[in-house]
């Protein structure tokens, strides 16, 4: 038998480590307890604030408020029960696309990442990057903070990302870092660039096309305030790598990582480059990276091709993961029944994080059944109403920040609040352009906050980070965060930020 055959085989039948593409019990127990009293307080509400509902409009596909609409509702009769079966309730909801769509990219997700776990491509392409950037690598740590903000900020791109915690988290602890400096470079960097939007179809791209602004106008700012944001969070990140680098016992997470770190400790790492070497394994790698590439890619494609319609673009992303996974693992000669079972292996492991997504959107499901979500739509733009332009910028931001608890998806808040806010803005002397900038800044930042986020909840779910934690190390940066976003909006009130 060749060398190479040797190092093939022992890639394929050697025993791996326990799989780590899955969601951790403690971190799922998190969730899901903090989820379920979230629920609870999401039907109090339907008994205390008063039922209304504006009248809706369907333009061009899509289901509008009709602005000046809204009328008190009798009270809605809205069981206590079914607070606890609308994790149910939204399969077959209102929503059930998206639901469906997130079920499969779970899906197909996990059982690609198993099958790459599986024939050891994982351990290869860890080797390859440590070994590569062992010594420039905080240069590598600011091209992937910079490569996540960047693909969130133009190009909308968020969920699709997040699987890449899975790999990148065992990268920062091969480089001497922990747990939190891998998510500092995944799950905070694509929350920052998704609220430092330039061209984001999901935010930019959609509230001017309701606020009648001219498609991506006003980049200029919103360039800058990237930039602006992306420093901030690099240096962040940054220090904190230098600060664990020097001391592991400063991390927040030292404790959970040292039952890690021994896997991916770089001696370990380092002894598995030789994989790299075999031409099966350079195949196999060649083909998840080339399927990655064209994932990227197309998702640009489908940001500013109009002929491309990006409700596709997720499902199509889920489907390459999943076809570079298969590929992978036929290059490495696994058997069809080998791949069908790491496939079933990986789609067992996501089930916690889909039981997950059915809770945090059975939220927006309670408040929306209980006839409340307009009501709290109504008060909120009174409320502005009567404000001069500076706060009125304020409280939109407010605004989003608060219906952002309730629901994750920024278009679908988009279709939601600009039919009312646009009018408003108006009447308070506050120009479109900075409507759409503060309804931008509310969406985004929070993503990392909220636990309504499932993603959040998810990405978490993957590393030995508890939310606690996340909590206890994101504060700073979030506060810092919002001194930017309010200086920013600021000179947009000033300046008559527009075209209008």
């Amino acid at each position: 038998m060749s060398k190479n055959n040797e190092i093939e085989t022992e890639a394929i039948t050697e025993e791996s480590p326990k799989s780590s593409i899955k969601i951790g019990i403690p971190a799922f127990l998190t969730a899901f307890s903090i989820l379920l009293v979230l629920i609870i307080i999401s039907g109090i509400l339907t008994r205390v604030i008063p039922a209304g509902s504006y009248e809706r409009a369907v333009v061009e596909g899509r289901q509008m408020v009709v602005e000046g609409s809204y009328t008190l509702t009798p009270n809605i009769d809205y069981p206590v029960w079914r607070w606890f079966t609308s994790p149910i309730e939204v399969i077959w909801g209102d929503n059930w696309l998206m639901v469906a769509v997130l079920t499969l990219f779970m899906v197909f997700i996990g059982g690609s990442f198993t099958i790459l776990e599986k024939g050891r491509v994982m351990e290869a392409l860890l080797a390859l990057l440590v070994h590569r950037f062992e010594k420039r690598k905080y240069l590598l740590l600011a091209v992937i903070t910079f490569v996540m903000m960047f693909m969130a900020s133009v190009i909308g791109v968020y969920e699709a990302l997040v699987p890449l915690i899975i790999f990148i988290v065992p990268l920062s602890l091969a480089l001497g870092w922990d747990s939190l400096t891998g998510l500092g470079m995944t799950l905070l960097a694509l929350s920052f660039g998704f609220a430092a939007a330039v061209t984001n179809p999901f935010t930019i791209a959609v509230a001017q096309k309701l606020a009648d602004l001219p498609l991506y106008s006003g980049s200029w700012l919103r360039i800058i305030f990237f930039i602006v944001i992306y420093v901030f969070s690099l240096l962040f990140i940054g220090l904190h790598a230098r600060k664990v680098e020097k001391n592991p016992m400063l991390s927040l997470t030292y404790r959970e990582d040292e039952i890690i770190r021994h896997r991916y400790s770089p001696e370990k790492v380092m002894a598995q480059l030789h994989l790299s070497d075999d031409p099966s394994m350079k195949k196999a790698m060649y083909w998840f990276a080339g399927l990655m590439s064209f994932a990227a890619a197309f998702l640009l494609a489908a940001a500013f091709i109009p002929a491309i319609p990006t409700d596709y673009a997720f499902p199509i992303v889920a489907l390459l993961f999943l076809l570079g996974g298969v590929g992978s693992g036929k290059f490495l000669r696994m058997s069809g029944g080998e791949i069908i079972k790491e496939l079933g292996k990986g789609a067992l492991n996501m089930l916690p994080g889909i039981v997950l997504i059915l809770m945090a959107m059975s939220v927006p499901h309670i408040m929306t059944r209980g006839g409340v979500m307009d009501s709290i739509l109504y008060q909120a733009a009174q409320a502005i109403q009567g404000t001069g332009s500076y706060l009125a910028g304020f409280l939109v931001y407010l605004l989003t920040l608060f219906l952002n608890f309730f629901i994750s998806s920024a278009s679908a808040k988009a279709f939601l609040v600009m039919p009312i806010l646009t009018p408003l803005a108006d009447l308070v002397g506050l120009t479109r352009q900075t409507v759409v900038l503060a309804f931008d800044l509310g969406d985004g930042f929070s993503n990392m906050i909220f636990p309504t986020n499932a993603l959040l909840l998810i990405g978490l779910g993957f590393t030995v980070v508890t939310y606690p934690k996340w909590l206890r190390w994101t504060w700073k940066v979030q506060l810092g965060i919002f001194a930017l976003s309010m200086m920013f909006l600021s000179i947009a009130v000033k300046i008559g930020f527009g075209p209008f």
